[in-house]
Parts: C-alpha cells; structure tokens; sequence
C-alpha cells in the first residue's frame, strides 16, 4: 500500500507523543501545523510550542497561521497536498475547506471514550466527576465539536492518585500507540467508522482559572478532585489572610461536621482543613511567589495556623 502524505495538527505537550510516534513510523508528516509562538515567563518572551520544538528538531515544515480559517492559511497547507490529516490537541477548530483536503480524512487523537467528555479539558473533567475509567479515542473529524464517528478506542482507569498531569501523559502515550494502530487499518478498509450516540454525550469546556478558586463548603471529596483535576493549570487556590495559597496534593478524610468550613482544625504530616462534609488533609501547598513544600514544612513557618480560616478575604 501507498503510505499517504500525512499533515499533522498539535500544539501542547499532549501532542507530543503522538507526533514522535508519526515521525519514527512509515507516516512522517510532511508538514506540521502549530499555533503561534506565545509570549511566555516573566520576560514575556515568545515561545514556541512543544510540537514545533519537535517538529523543527526532526527537519519538518512548520506552519503557524493566527487562523487557520484564512484563505492564506489553506493554500499554503494544501501546497503540501495531504492525503490524510492528524490531529492531537491544536488548538483551533477546523473548517470544512481543511477537511476536504485529504482523501482520506482527518483524524482526531482525543483524551476520553467518546462521547463522554467532548471539548477542550476532557482529562480534568473525567477526575472532577470521579469516573472510574476515561481513555483515548481516535475519530473521524466532522464539523462539530468531538462529534465525529469512532474508528477505535481503549479504557484507561483513573488512579486514585491521579492529577490532570499524570493521567494527561499516559491517555498521550495511549492514543499515540493507539492511532499508529489504527491509521493501517482505516487505509486498507478494514474500520467501520462507529456513529456516536448523542444522547450519551457530556461537555468538557475550557478551563479557566477563575475555576480553581477552592469553595470549602463543597464536600472534602469534591475539592480533593478539583485539586487533582486543576493540577498542574490552573491549580486549586485559596488564601490564607492576604496570601494565595495553592493546594498541590490533598485528600480526602471522614464525613460529617469538623468544624467552620475552610477552618485550620489540625497540623502534623497533613493540614487538616474543614470542608462542608468531612476533613481536607493538605499535603502539599505553595504560598504565591513561593516554592512549593509539604504541609510540615509550611506549617512550621506558620505557627499561629491552626484554627485560622482560609479562604476568607484579609
């Protein structure tokens, strides 16, 4: 069989194994399409992205257009005439004058078992709602938001110990070894795509930092997910007097009353906080502007902590 002329899509650190795995296998993009360098840091250098680090270390064309939309942008992507797309994390939504390009199709490398989790933070939204398993899908891009048919799939469960990075990085890994599997099979016609059932579906919007502010009169099992969930961006945060706080590692402990939600009751190897429902045991918390320590080591600098009430304004 004739190996396709493969055009890839990524940009973040998701991406990245899946564009290696492209690159040491007979599919090696003849072009990659990335977001723009960002200003990033103090200095607000620009930046480039993890892919076009990778891509421009393996000798392959990059392309950066603002808007993929723009006429400009899709002629200098068709020059290099692919006959079939991926996609892993990029970034911007694909108009149906992309999708038309190759003859055989665009696929998606998404981080959940569609159609659970369609959209933009799939990985934080599967620890936020404690599912016992998530995965990789590959499919079929249409036009709408991680609507596309299904070619494969693969459950991955979800540890107990679990944050957005750690989980992040084996779903990257699993759909990398799981789309090298499935491109063969799609081009010599031996995958039936699989519709969606729309009625399944659930929504994983955009994160936002605003989100990570922690509420402690939500259960302590619900903020030790959204501080596993938020971990590493945009992190679980809260103040304590005129200081933010972030919380790195936590856990969950009993139920029932312990005291004012967001009170300090208990400091030793943990800081024991009160949630509205059970004990926060912190573990691990970063003062702004600060390095990150474990609860001892915070606490032993804070001596009057136990019995203040974080979250409150100063």
């Amino acid at each position: 069989m004739t190996i396709p002329r493969v055009a890839f899509f990524g940009s973040p650190d998701f991406a990245v194994p899946t564009l290696t795995s492209l690159i040491e296998s007979p599919y090696r993009p003849c072009v990659v399409v990335t977001q723009p360098d960002r200003p990033a840091g103090r200095g607000r250098t620009p930046r480039p992205s993890p892919v076009k680090v990778v891509a421009q270390n393996a000798g392959i064309d990059v392309l950066q257009p603002a808007r993929l939309r723009d006429p400009e942008a899709t002629a200098a992507l068709a020059e290099y005439g692919p006959e079939l797309q991926v996609i892993a994390a990029y970034g911007q939504i694909l108009r149906p004058d992309v999708l038309a390009l190759p003859r055989f199709g665009t696929l998606n490398v998404h981080a959940s078992l569609l159609p659970r989790w369609r959209g933009a933070s799939p990985v934080a939204a599967a620890i936020l709602a404690g599912d016992a398993e998530t995965g990789a899908t590959i499919m079929l891009v249409d036009e709408g938001e991680d609507t596309g048919d299904i070619l494969t799939a693969r459950a991955e469960a979800i540890r107990p110990d679990d944050d957005a990075g750690s989980l992040g990085d084996r779903l990257a890994a699993l759909g990398a070894s799981l789309l090298l599997e499935t491109i063969p099979a799609w081009l010599a016609g031996e995958i039936a795509p699989r519709p969606q059932d729309a009625s399944r579906a659930t929504r994983a919007r955009r994160l936002r930092k605003a989100q990570g502010r922690i509420d402690w009169t939500r259960p302590a099992a619900e903020i030790a997910r959204q501080v596993r969930a938020f971990s590493p961006w945009p992190g679980a945060t809260t103040r304590l007097r005129a200081d933010d706080l972030r919380i790195w590692r936590a856990r969950a402990e009993g139920a029932g009353a312990a005291g004012p939600p967001g009170t300090v009751i208990g400091v030793g190897e943990t800081i024991d906080v009160a949630t509205g429902d059970g004990l926060l045991r912190v573990e691990r918390l970063q003062r702004a502007g600060k390095r990150a320590m474990d609860a001892r080591a915070f606490a032993n600098g804070e001596p009057d902590l136990p019995g203040q009430r974080l979250g409150e304004p100063a």
